[in-house]
């Protein structure tokens, strides 16, 4: 049995920030609202479909990416002074981890969910 997650749903106080956020940090498109989601493509195989919430948990959403995409994502994170951090419990430290031979680091977005970038 192959099961792939297709979309979920990242509530947060103003979808469309959020969504422009999320797509200038990753290097991503935006395109406007869709139904009432602002949906970000994150690869042909997953959207992210951001809708306003009055009140949410915040949630941890992780992204394994090369190195490459890596240094483009780390460089965005620091042109915009985003604090970052080596752990989903020092997201603040401004260093980055290297677990299990690759890099990796922990931010949060405008809605105070904890982004994750790593490579391996």
């Amino acid at each position: 049995m192959t099961i792939e997650l297709n979309h979920t749903i990242v509530p947060s106080r103003d979808k469309e920030a959020a969504a422009r956020f999320f797509a200038r940090i990753f290097g991503l498109s935006y395109d406007g609202l869709h139904s009432h989601f602002a949906p970000v493509k994150v690869n042909d195989r997953l959207t992210l479909d951001f809708d306003d919430a009055s009140e949410f948990d915040r949630h941890h959403y992780a992204f394994m990416v090369s190195e490459k995409d890596f240094d483009a994502i780390f460089e965005r994170i620091t042109e915009e002074g985003i604090t970052y951090g080596s752990g989903p419990r020092s997201s603040e430290n401004m260093e980055i981890n290297h677990r299990r031979g690759g890099r990796g680091l922990y931010f949060r977005g405008p809605d105070g969910h904890l982004l994750e970038i790593m490579t391996a």
